[in-house]
Order: C-alpha cells, then structure tokens, then sequence
C-alpha cells in the first residue's frame, strides 16, 4: 500500500500537472471504484483543480465548488499519467480524469476491488475521512509517545495504526524500527525514554529521507512504479539479505497476507522472534537465538 513517502511523490507530480487545470471529461469503467452517490462524478467536470492533500494514505484533489476528489490506492491501486484521453484498456483500469495536457489513470491490480474515489462537498467531509492519526512531521515528541501509548500495543501495531499515526504503513515501519534499533514486538507501555526518543527521531529521519528522495524523482518523472520494495530499503522485502549496519542476515515474521523483516542482532538482541504458523508447528525446537536458527538450517 502506498504510504507518506509514496504519496507525497504522487501529489509533486500532479501538482505541476493538472494545479490550474480543468477537469475536462471524467470515464469511470468501475462503477464499484466510486463510494459516494451526491454530488455525482459528473460534477467536477468543467472545474479547475485548486490543490491536493494529503489526507492519511489518500490523495484529496481540491476543485472548483469546494470539491474534492478523494483517492484511496489500498494496497493495488496506483496511478498513472497518460496521453490525452487515453483509453481505459483492460480489468485494471478503474477511471480516468482527463485534463488538456494529459490523462489521469488509476488501475488496481489483481481481481480484489479495494480501491476507492469518493466525491465530496467542503472541509467537513473531506476532514471526516482522516483516520485521527497525529502528523509526524508536526508533532513533538511529547505527543507522539501519548498517541502511541495511549494503549499498549506492540511497536509494530502502533506505528501502522491510522488513528494513531498518520500515513506510515508496513514497509516504513520496518525501516523506522530498524533504525531505532527497536524489536517490532516491544510494547508501548514498557518502553524506556531513551526508546521513545530514538523511536521518535527514526520516524521522522526516516520518512523525511525517503519522501524527500521520492519527491526529487517524481519532479523528474511522473512515479508509474510505486512499489513497497525499494533496494535502498534496510530491511524491508530484503529477507535472507545482510542487514546493513552489522551483516547479519535480515529475518521476517509472516502473518496473514503480510511480512515483518527485521534483524535480531540490531533490534532483539539476537533473540529470533516467533513466526505464529511455524512456531505452533515447530513448538520447543523453535530457535530462540541466531545461533539456533542457523544450527537449525545445517541439519
């Protein structure tokens, strides 16, 4: 899924694209896409586009009337910039929102339709989609630590937790816990305030990096390959790679349709953290400790 760096990328493209523009003609080919019945999609036609937020992990598009365009990629979605009245070809392509200069596209892959647009009228609406979660780039460190242990969650749940912080997702929240050093199971509660100080500067060094790095990309070419797995990533979608900061192999848990990569040495003092199918399976003889896990793979 797209998260703060990926969307921030996105809005520097659209903002020289179509900012000043007229929404010229809207083709929706899925009618499941659209989540909102008044005003219709129709409504927006003819209306310049006065500026883009964002808002959590969606893309607002501010038009004329104090409308506003709100996408939400989930975890397939992405866009893409077009020719002129490019046509919508295949499954995939959901809508397109076509301006003088060029042809708006959203495709979502794979036949789940997670997906969706709404259409809005004024701020109320539109601040009525916001998870809650605080800002990271506009809060302190007294508040950060209050939002994240307002329950006590593991670090993990806590920092992908839309209502408690805005736009960071499963890929940057390995990155930022790697770069705090910190296990991804640690509960909030039992955190040290040494922890929280670093937990708090690795979240803001880290999206800042790589937004900063997206947003430099997008000013050059318009961002038609989102993805989660970027080579320059710590630890993310880098299993069975050496960490980068002590060359140890990156380790990951898996649960449900997603993965946490981490490494022992840097975040769990070597202790190799339970994979919830495998452990049940392997019971005692689970590894505790890196070096069990390799003694584990030499038999």
């Amino acid at each position: 899924m797209p998260e703060l760096p990926d969307i921030a990328a996105y809005i520097t493209a659209l903002e020289s694209r179509i900012v000043g523009q007229p929404v010229e003609r809207t083709r929706l080919s899925s009618p499941f896409l659209l989540r909102t019945a008044q005003p219709p999609l129709a409504s927006v036609e003819g209306c310049k586009v006065r500026e883009l937020r964002r808002v959590g992990k969606r893309i607002a598009i501010g038009v004329e009337g104090d409308l506003w365009l709100v996408l939400h990629l989930m975890i397939a979605g992405r866009l893409h910039w077009r020719s002129p009245g490019a046509k919508l070809a295949g499954r995939q392509s959901l809508v397109a929102f076509d301006f003088p200069h060029g042809a708006l596209v959203l495709t979502e892959a794979g036949s789940k339709r997670r997906a969706s647009l709404h259409i809005l009228e004024g701020e109320e609406n539109l601040r009525a989609l916001e998870p809650g979660g605080i800002e990271i780039f506009s809060t302190d460190l007294n508040s950060f630590r209050a939002a994240l242990s307002a329950e006590n969650h593991t670090l993990k749940r806590a920092l992908t937790d839309p209502r408690l912080v805005s736009g960071v997702g499963n890929a940057y929240s390995d990155e930022i816990l790697h770069a705090a050093q910190l296990s991804p199971v640690a509960l909030t509660h039992k955190l040290a305030a040494q922890e929280w100080e670093r937990l708090f500067a690795a979240t803001r060094q880290t999206l800042r990096v790589w937004v900063d790095r997206l947003r430099a990309e997008a000013e050059v070419n318009f961002p038609e390959k989102v993805t989660a797995f970027r080579e320059d990533m710590a630890v993310h979608g880098r299993y069975g790679l050496p960490c980068p900061r002590c060359g140890d192999k990156v380790l990951r848990i898996r649960y449900a349709d997603k993965e946490t990569n981490y490494c022992a040495r840097c975040q769990t003092a070597g202790k190799v953290l339970a994979d919830r199918s495998l452990s049940r399976l392997l019971g005692s003889d689970w590894p505790r400790t890196l070096e069990e896990l390799e003694a584990l793979k030499r038999r």
